[in-house]
């Protein structure tokens, strides 16, 4: 291991170690001077979280898009101060920390018995909506995790969100897809975070005006299974709750091939997703490349 990759594996280990112990207000304080900090360094997050909120409020001057992005980057370490006292949160906290509309989607989508998929955007904490519908719904789910580096800090977020009552599937190996469709025909339930693509089989969708790649997963695994597609999007407001919407069910179109009907599909969810990152765009921590123009067009990969 590099001393680049022993030291950011300290740190988060640190996160989890020293921030779940502050008092709540302490932690909500610090999460806010780290985030106008790196606001004020303006390095290359920050700039990329910038330009992808001006393809988000189009005709929005310079002023506006670095105050939206000075928001975007305290919206992002609420994530991560929740995210790093969510194991020391009792039932109660995680319980009343999110309240959603329009669950019935969800509900009656399980019923139903044949599975049902939440696809999520980067936006809010998604980790609070899990650890809530493993709480407070009492359902257990199954999850993918794009395998980071160094290895250990990949293992402290699986362990994380094991904790948490999620079951986390690593997102390379070639095993996850099975996996998954094997729950969704058992009626469980399948949550990914689908905003953007992590491989070289994305589809491409228009967002935003422009040409984006969204995993294809999520309309798949639908297809094959029969389960119900439904899109989630999330927002926080001035209150310690987390607020979110699910949307109503992505159907399969009734002709067309596999992949004609993969692309329609996938073009809903980025709307149902553009819907709620427009509303709520501060809460999108999307700080890497995301759509085709912005992208190496050599690697063709965020």
């Amino acid at each position: 291991m590099s001393a680049q990759d022993r030291l950011t594996d300290a740190l988060y280990g640190l996160g989890w170690g020293t921030v779940k112990k502050l008092p709540e207000p302490a932690a909500v304080r610090l999460g806010r001077t780290i985030a106008d900090l790196t606001w004020k360094q303006r390095g290359k997050g920050v700039q990329r979280l910038e330009s992808n909120y001006a393809r988000v409020v189009p005709g929005a001057s310079p002023e506006a898009l670095a105050e939206l992005s000075r928001a975007g980057m305290r919206s992002y370490l609420r994530y991560w101060m929740e995210s790093f006292r969510l194991p020391a949160w009792s039932k109660e906290r995680i319980k009343g920390g999110f309240e959603p509309k329009d669950l019935h989607h969800l509900t009656e989508g399980l019923a139903a018995g044949k599975g049902v998929v939440l696809a999520l955007p980067h936006l809010a904490n998604w980790d609070l909506a899990g650890a809530w519908v493993t709480t407070k719904l009492g359902i257990p789910f199954t999850t993918v995790a794009e395998r980071l580096k160094p290895e250990t800090l990949y293992d402290r977020f699986v362990a994380y969100r094991e904790g948490l009552g999620m079951e986390v599937l690593p997102h390379s190996g070639g095993t996850a897809f099975g996996t998954l469709a094997r729950r969704l025909r058992e009626g469980g339930l399948v949550c990914l975070v689908a905003d953007r693509d992590l491989s070289a089989s994305g589809v491409e969708v228009d967002f935003f005006g422009d040409t984006a790649r969204m995993p294809a997963g999520p309309a798949l695994l639908a297809q094959q299974t029969g389960a119900q597609l439904l899109p989630v999007t999330l927002w926080y407001d001035d209150s310690p709750v987390m607020r979110g919407r699910v949307h109503p069910p992505v159907g399969v179109p009734e002709s067309g091939t596999r992949a004609e009907k993969t692309s329609v599909m996938t073009q809903a969810l980025a709307d149902a997703f553009a819907t709620g990152i427009a509303d709520h765009p501060e809460d999108w921590h999307m700080l890497q490349r995301l759509w085709l123009a912005d992208l190496d067009p050599e690697k063709g990969r965020p």
